[in-house]
């Protein structure tokens, strides 16, 4: 009897421990032989002889056998825990509906086994709805690799998480993610994921609050967090919504800050972030500030090459100032901040490229840190070579030119940092990827060298607009080729579209609205004349013909015309002092102008010659041509015709208007200054001035009716005086609305004036600053005027203008911008000149030029 039971207890045992594997269609043992073979009441010892698998449609059966752990030869009991077991581990993959081990056949002691299974489906395709088109595209890029897998609890989980953080990163904390499974109609082992997303409205933070703060008041605190932000309406810059990677970045830039006080045991206790409403959260942060500390002795040890006094005049720390681990290691290594006043520029412009400084605290009593800075000096390293990668386009020849490391000299961080700056000027590399690296560093001989990574980026630009000018619609095709080489015009295996490589410049401009106003120009630039110095060359041509009908009318008293034919060469030298960032240009210009009936000048009907020569003195320490954040560009230039009436015998006094201007005569100066500084963050401080004065040599000839100063508007070259005057910008006014006080605007006859200075302010902050398009929004302040006389000039006397705009670059276009301006001083003669202008520039301040 005991034995019956027992027999059929482990019968029950058995069978229940398989029917447990899942609730899914249940897998099981099946035997496909007579029934009376095997016995749960009496187990057997079998050899296995074989293994098959059946139903696989996507994995790999080899795998599957290796998973069951059953291998041929390997002695099996059955019925017994090995069999169970072959199935709990296929099942434990998570990959199928329903596992089953068949045997298919006993031999004696030998049996065969099947694994029969049912694959799980796999994914289709994802179908997102509740977000705009544009969202969907991101989020189905962060998608793509789901396709093709097994849908289970961890792809519907994954999937989940990746939406919800994908919008949490953008302030939509609340983000609800439904998602439904439906059968792919064109395969009936996989499935359609329906995927209903609810961003909610975004998450912004409502209130920050401190606890255990005593020294710091609230208010400085929140200064120190930059990227996590209060819904404030002053808060113009940067971002009011709560991100928790940002918020993380700035809880930890707090105590940095705190410690750089002199607070070196701040820390944050605690910080809770909990929902105020649906749409804000507040943020509550407890913090123990500490004592403040000081530093006390400062030591050098390992110092050989500079004596420990001068040291400490560098470091420029004493005893008893505030302690700062932060402003210490600006002063032993620069902090990358890109000075050279700290204690590594001395050594890594000297050749110690594997110099250190180890600060160690050495005591630390009542408030005072004593510190002593352990050198490692190192050998002296020099240039072994130079290696460019990355241009594919432009020849090395171009690069290695404007480096300031040459193989042999000494390793020199300030030459790699101004060599970089040359680099990215050049305007055919990505500045924010221009990458300097010095590699194969060899101790034994003292050399290294430096790799100079750059990447290409689109330089030519194409300028194709419509825009109004003098009540017509004028085209516009502008093509500009940024790295043009000359030397391979005849090489046909060179285009692309036209020889590219050598840094040359070739433009060709052109505009026209039928046969009333046609402008044509051409120039080529070439840095390097001969190639072995940096000696710019340029030479330029243009003419322009603007009239209200055919040559043939010319007899019509009604019919005006202007042309202007033009060339001109420019020769240009860099100089070595005061420093290597000054250049030094001379240019040689002509012009020739045929007016008749044409108003707008001093005269109306002749022609007259403008043969001028032009001396400019420039300097540019501009950290990047697009979008500058540091350093300054200044402009003197002089310009100046001969003096015909003082050689000549022509009594001006009496002269006609063709005799007085047949040789224009004049000379004209002018001063233009540009600085830029990060004044918060990514803020940036544009301040320019600029002055202009042309005189003349002869009272009774007077001043030129050329080359005058015509200040107002975009400051965009106007296609009516191209040549004629020279285009100030002052924005909040109408293009060349500004006219002297006390004089009434013409827009019909406005020759210009001799004397004119503008002031401007300018804020920017940058949107976006990518190899493919660099974004910055503005805020200005100008102001400007001009005078018939330098006895009448007042600096003082400016009209004045507020406004906002933008500018965007794109490689092909070249710089973009679109201004609305407010001038607050009306124009007699032109009532609606200063209420509220909009401007739209295009190609203007590349290089950081006036406008």
């Amino acid at each position: 009897m005991n034995k019956l039971l027992f027999a059929i207890l482990f019968s029950v045992i058995c069978s229940t421990t398989w029917a447990q594997v899942s609730n899914q269609p249940r897998p099981s043992l099946s035997k496909q032989i007579p029934a009376d073979s095997l016995s749960y009441l009496s187990p057997k010892d079998y050899i296995i002889g074989g293994i098959t698998v059946s139903g696989v449609k996507y994995l790999e059966k080899d795998v599957l056998i290796t998973i069951s752990k059953l291998n041929k030869g390997d002695k099996i009991t059955i019925p017994g825990e090995a069999s169970s077991n072959v199935i709990k581990a296929l099942w434990d993959q998570g990959l199928f509906d329903d596992v089953q081990l068949n045997i298919t056949k006993i031999n004696l002691d030998t049996v065969y086994f099947d694994i029969q299974i049912q694959e799980r489906p796999r994914l289709s395709r994802i179908h997102l709805t509740g977000i705009r088109k544009g969202e969907i595209e991101d989020i189905q890029k962060k998608l793509n690799d789901k396709a093709g897998k097994i849908v289970n609890e961890n792809l519907l989980n994954t999937t989940t998480n990746i939406i919800k953080k994908h919008f949490t990163e953008k302030g939509y904390l609340n983000t609800t993610v439904t998602i439904k499974q439906r059968k792919d109609p064109a395969d009936a082992n996989s499935l359609i994921l329906d995927v209903a997303i609810d961003k909610k409205q975004k998450v912004k933070i409502n209130k920050i609050s401190f606890e255990g703060n005593v020294v710091f008041n609230d208010k400085k605190l929140k200064g120190f967090m930059g990227k996590t932000r209060e819904k404030k309406w002053y808060h113009i810059f940067g971002s009011k919504k709560f991100m928790r990677d940002k918020y993380e970045e700035d809880k930890q830039g707090f105590v940095e800050k705190l410690q750089a006080k002199g607070y070196r045991d701040a820390e944050i206790v605690s910080d809770s972030v909990y929902r105020h409403d649906d749409r804000t959260v507040d943020i509550k942060i407890k913090l123990y500030e500490g004592p403040k500390y000081y530093f006390g002795k400062i030591t050098f040890s390992g110092n050989a090459k500079y004596p420990t006094s001068f040291l400490k005049t560098v470091l420029r720390i004493k005893k008893g100032d505030v302690f700062s681990e932060d402003d210490l290691n600006k002063r032993l290594t620069g902090g990358g901040g890109g000075n050279s006043d700290d204690i590594s520029s001395l050594y890594l412009n000297d050749g110690y490229l594997t110099y250190q400084a180890d600060p160690v605290q050495t005591k630390i009593y009542n408030d005072t840190v004593d510190v002593d800075i352990r050198m490692y000096e190192g050998p002296q390293y020099n240039i072994n070579r130079i290696i460019i990668k990355g241009n594919d386009v432009t020849n090395d020849k171009v690069i290695l030119r404007e480096l300031h490391t040459k193989p042999g000299q000494k390793f020199s961080k300030e030459a790699i940092v101004r060599s970089t700056r040359d680099i990215t000027t050049l305007g055919n590399f990505d500045e924010q990827k221009t990458e300097p690296k010095p590699t194969n560093i060899n101790p034994q001989d003292g050399t290294v060298d430096i790799v100079y990574n750059v990447v290409e980026k689109p330089s030519d630009q194409i300028e194709l607009s419509g825009g109004f000018g003098g009540g017509q619609l004028v085209g516009t095709l502008g093509l500009t080729f940024n790295n043009f080489s000359l030397r391979n015009i005849f090489n046909g295996k060179a285009y692309r579209p036209l020889p590219k490589g050598d840094g040359q410049k070739l433009s060709l401009r052109g505009q026209s609205n039928g046969q009333n106003y046609q402008n044509y120009s051409f120039t080529f630039s070439e840095p390097w004349l001969g190639g072995k110095k940096p000696i710019y060359f340029a030479f330029t041509a243009y003419t322009q013909v603007s009239s209200n009908g055919s040559v043939y009318a010319s007899t019509d008293a009604s019919y005006y015309h202007l042309k202007i034919n033009g060339a001109g060469i420019t020769l240009g030298q860099r100089l070595k002092w005061p420093d290597d960032l000054f250049q030094l240009n001379y240019s040689l210009n002509v012009d020739h102008y045929t007016l008749h009936n044409y108003p707008g000048y001093l005269f109306t009907n002749g022609t007259s010659y403008n043969i001028k020569l032009t001396q400019e003195f420039s300097r540019n320490s501009l950290d990047a041509p697009i979008y500058p954040t540091s350093g300054s560009n200044i402009k003197f230039t002089i310009q100046a015709t001969p003096p015909y009436s003082l050689f000549n015998s022509t009594n001006y006094k009496i002269a006609t208007a063709q005799e007085r201007y047949q040789f224009v005569e004049y000379h004209k100066w002018k001063f233009e200054s540009q600085w830029f500084q990060k004044i918060y963050g990514k803020l940036v401080l544009k301040s320019q001035a600029q002055f202009g004065f042309m005189g003349y040599y002869n009272k009774d000839v007077g001043q030129a009716p050329f080359e005058r100063f015509k200040l107002g508007g975009d400051g965009m070259q106007s296609y009516q005086f191209l040549q004629g005057s020279e285009i100030i910008g002052l924005r909040g006014y109408q293009n060349f609305s500004i006219v002297p006080v006390g004089s009434s605007y013409n827009a019909d006859n406005n020759p210009g004036s001799p004397v004119f200075n503008k002031y401007m302010l300018e804020l920017r902050h940058p949107v976006i600053a990518s190899q493919s398009a660099t974004i910055f929004v503005l805020a200005f302040a100008e102001g400007g005027n001009v005078w018939n006389s330098f006895s009448d000039f007042n600096p003082f006397n400016v009209r004045r203008s507020v406004g906002v705009g933008a500018r965007i670059f794109l490689p092909i276009f070249g710089l973009l911008g679109l201004d609305y301006g407010y001038g607050f001083d009306a124009i007699q003669g032109a009532p609606s000149a200063n209420k509220g202008q909009f401007h739209f520039s295009i190609s203007q301040s590349l290089t950081g030029g006036f406008n």
